[in-house]
């Protein structure tokens, strides 16, 4: 969940590294700090707090190193601290190491390099890597057979093992040792390591956690994330699951985990880089809001017209194979798994599919019934999600079908997966997830259309659908302007403690959405519940002045979750209401209306107000709406 930014070319590398950081500080921000390789070895530089804090620094103006490697926190091992912060040295300040992920044998790597004479400085986990590269760097022979931490050799059992292009001073002693420390490595990392005695030339290395390689001319780029090195590049690299990157200024080496040389294409990302500005906005989240009509215009592009069937180049699925299916399992985390709740009900009514939706982070360890008549669909806008990269394996592992569906071309999820689709909603920064979910809910109910015509299912319904879908942006942009209306009501309850979010059917599935994004953001305890559910208990908790929000644009449940708004208006309740409905408006404190669409999508017309209220809400309580407490964009450690 930290960001790591690296460098090697022609041009100072401090500011390039500094850049890089501010705009992945949506990965972390407990700290940060940068390392280059000067004249009189390896310089360090680092801090608690934000990025900004590096300006500070005493000496960082006169750094002059045209390689380095740079880190911005989201703490795991070891409090917010100078010391804690990335990067960290070994020993003899011989290597210098940032690394994304959680190394989870890292107490038993600790004592076996405590054993052997190494001291550390800080609690973190990450601490180890420099110091066990070191020691296998220091005991580097031709024909390796220094003992791993299970008195096993993990390191290559003899040189004709090794690629040919390995020659003597061709960073061979250096990738030996990164390599022989990678084999004790248990758990996830993307690690970039520096090494005193090579100052031409960094190594990268990744095992489930992101990290992609910009080419540029003459100088070449390292970062966890796209954005941070967008206005630099449009041409990358991606490493899969622990190969090997050796950069000079001129070229980029790739190897596999035998050490055998691998070449590898680079790939191009079409997003404009003022995507990763702010333009003119308060914050990205608000930006990002109001780019919601043309983020779904680019989901939807192409893909079918009013008199056109749903087409998806990337996909070939068989009638036959889809009538064979027993289930859909759709897997997500967070905003994505509520994105997937729009989709069980698009499955279910328009492909009459059985459909599950699970939180990643349980899927496994429900010992869940998937088989080759499954298909498991995983939802994840980085790509790098780590805990629905663990569901999508287990499946693969049980025979299923695999479909991913992301926001990042050549990510993780999107390279293990049989099949891949893209929402095209460009680099989304606020750590709050709000147009990668639109175009989500959009993406996942045109794949069902799409199911439902290869199945022969075409009807008048899915006709009128398929319309509604392509005129969503137009009425986004009509549902924007009540950002005041919805401001007046979040100036009102700011200071509320407890808010309660109601709905039924699909507009249940919002109101869990408009509950998270409420917690995530302004900090105020919000609940989310099927309106029906109330007097079976949570209306104990309704009291004089507490603020209930109902959503309410699916037309034969209207009645139904008045009815339940007047048990709670009845008990003294401030009332919000997003509806598209005929309704009594006298009723309720504030009426937010939103046009009409079909209920498969009214989900990314009544959600725009709830991330128009949370927003308004933490703005009002002073809070850092882009970069909320504890949380991180991209959850890489499970």
């Amino acid at each position: 969940m930290c960001g790591i930014v690296g460098y090697i070319g022609t041009k100072k590398a401090c500011p390039i590294l500094i850049n890089g950081l501010i705009r992945l500080e949506y990965r972390g921000y407990d700290s940060a700090g940068i390392s280059t390789i000067e004249k009189d070895g390896i310089s360090v530089m680092k801090d608690k707090g934000r990025v900004k804090n590096l300006y500070n620094l005493k000496g960082i103006d006169d750094l002059e190193g045209s390689i380095g490697i740079a880190h911005t926190r989201w703490a795991t091992h070891g409090k917010p601290s100078k010391e804690n912060a990335h990067p960290h040295l070994d020993n003899s300040r011989t290597f210098s190491v940032v690394h994304n992920g959680i190394i989870e044998n890292y107490n038993e790597l600790k004592k076996f390099l405590s054993d052997n004479g190494y001291k550390f400085l800080s609690q973190t986990d990450t601490e180890i890597i420099p110091n066990l590269v070191h020691y296998y760097y220091s005991k580097d022979k031709k024909d390796s057979s220094s003992a791993s931490i299970d008195k096993k050799d993990s390191s290559l059992s003899s040189t004709d093992k090794e690629d040919s292009s390995l020659k003597k001073g061709d960073c061979l002693r250096f990738l030996r040792a990164v390599k022989r420390a990678c084999d004790d490595l248990k758990g996830s990392f993307a690690i970039e390591i520096l090494c005193k005695d090579y100052p031409d030339n960094m190594i990268v290395v990744r095992k489930d956690s992101p990290l992609v390689i910009g080419k540029g001319d003459g100088e070449n780029y390292i970062a966890s994330d796209i954005p941070a090195i967008l206005s630099f590049t449009k041409n990358f690299y991606f490493l899969n699951d622990l190969e090997f990157a050796v950069l000079s200024r001129d070229d980029i080496k790739f190897y596999d985990d035998n050490l055998q040389l691998i070449e590898k294409a680079t790939k191009s990302i079409d997003w404009d880089a003022s995507s990763s500005e702010k333009n003119g906005f308060d914050d990205f989240m608000l930006k990002e809001i109001y780019e919601q009509p043309n983020s779904i215009r680019e989901t939807i592009g192409a893909k079918f017209s009013e008199d056109s069937d749903c087409e998806f180049d990337e996909l070939n699925f068989s009638k036959d194979y889809l009538k064979g299916l027993d289930k859909i399992f759709i897997v997500a985390c967070g905003t994505a798994m509520h994105a997937g709740l729009t989709g069980k009900n698009a499955f279910e009514k328009l492909c009459k599919i059985p459909t599950e939706v699970d939180v990643a982070s349980e899927f496994r360890y429900r010992s869940p019934l998937v088989d080759d008549k499954s298909l498991c669909i995983f939802i994840s806008q980085s790509g790098e999600t780590a805990d629905t990269i663990a569901a999508l394996k287990l499946c693969k592992e049980k025979g299923a079908k695999t479909l991913a569906i992301s926001n990042v071309i050549g990510s993780s999820i999107t390279r293990e997966a049989d099949y891949s689709i893209y929402t095209h909603a460009g680099p989304e920064i606020a750590v709050a997830s709000t147009k990668a979910y639109t175009s989500q809910v959009v993406l996942i109910v045109i794949l069902a259309i799409y199911f439902a015509e290869i199945l022969g299912l075409s009807s008048a319904e899915i006709v009128n659908l398929k319309r509604d879908i392509l005129e969503l942006p137009k009425k986004i942009e009509e549902t924007l302007k009540c950002s005041e209306q919805v401001k007046e009501f979040a100036k009102r309850v700011y200071q509320e403690k407890d808010i309660f979010f109601l709905g039924r059917g699909v507009d249940e599935v919002v109101a869990k959405e408009g509950s998270l994004k409420l917690k995530e953001i302004s900090y105020i305890h919000s609940e989310s519940y099927p309106a029906g559910e109330l007097k079976h208990g949570p209306i104990a908790l309704i009291e004089n002045g507490v603020t209930v929000v109902g959503i309410m644009t699916v037309p034969e449940l209207v009645k139904k979750t008045v009815s339940n708004l007047q048990e709670v208006i009845t008990r003294g309740a401030k009332t919000l209401v997003i509806t598209n409905q005929d309704i009594d408006k006298s009723m309720f404190d504030m009426v937010i209306e939103i046009p009409n669409t079909n209920t498969f999508v009214s989900p990314v017309l009544s959600i725009i107000p709830l991330q128009l209220f949370s927003y308004y809400i933490a703005k009002e309580k002073g809070l850092d709406v882009d970069k909320p407490r504890n949380l991180a964009k991209s959850v890489t450690v499970e």
